[in-house]
């Protein structure tokens, strides 16, 4: 339930989620649920590819829910209060990607930001300090390297447990590209470091 619920279902690394028809209630999607379709949330899945699962069942859903409305056969089940979630809205600052954290996390929460908001992290890669958003990742065997530490020339950065190998980026004012591309293009040798500034 929330502002969310999509991006917050693979940040949480769930294995899978599901669209409802529901009845409307003073509370926060609290009604009674009278159809329900759940999609299994692939490893690899992102929440823009989540997003576009979702979209074409929830118009079967709903299609299917108004006919049973209107033969008069749509019955409702309340929902049970147990394992309720809220889904807050996503903030700038749990965007930016913080390497000490394990690689498997991170990896789903750039799976959960990617295509939007997107996970990003800033580096001083030569022009001052960039925001570079990262789409797509996988994780990868670690080093004992610091956290943000380039590992190779392949995308591999040193998290606070294993290390994540970028697929895909985006530099701001820039688009999408291959990560390898991008950092051949900029220059960063391995052992170049990632963590980046706060920004202002």
């Amino acid at each position: 339930r929330g502002a969310a619920p999509i991006q917050r279902a693979v940040m949480a690394g769930d294995s899978e989620t599901g669209v409802a028809v529901m009845r409307m209630e003073p509370g926060l999607d609290t009604g009674p649920v009278a159809m329900l379709e759940r999609v299994a949330i692939t490893p690899a899945m992102t929440a823009g590819e989540l997003h576009d699962r979702l979209m074409p069942l929830g118009a079967d859903l709903m299609h299917r829910a108004l006919g049973a409305l209107e033969r008069g056969g749509l019955s409702f089940t309340p929902q049970s209060a147990e394992g309720v979630v809220y889904a807050h809205k996503i903030t700038n600052e749990e965007a930016r990607i913080d390497w000490t954290a394990p690689a498997a996390q991170l990896h789903d929460r750039v799976r959960g930001l990617s295509p939007f908001p997107g996970a990003f992290f800033l580096a001083d890669l030569g022009r001052g300090p960039e925001r570079v958003k990262v789409l797509r990742a996988v994780p990868a065997e670690g080093s004992a390297a610091a956290p943000g530490t380039l590992l190779d020339a392949a995308g591999t950065v040193a998290c606070g447990e294993g290390a994540l190998r970028l697929l895909r980026v985006q530099p701001a004012g820039k688009g999408a590209m291959e990560a390898g591309d991008f950092l051949r293009g900029r220059r960063v040798e391995p052992g170049a470091r990632l963590a980046g500034t706060r920004l202002t």
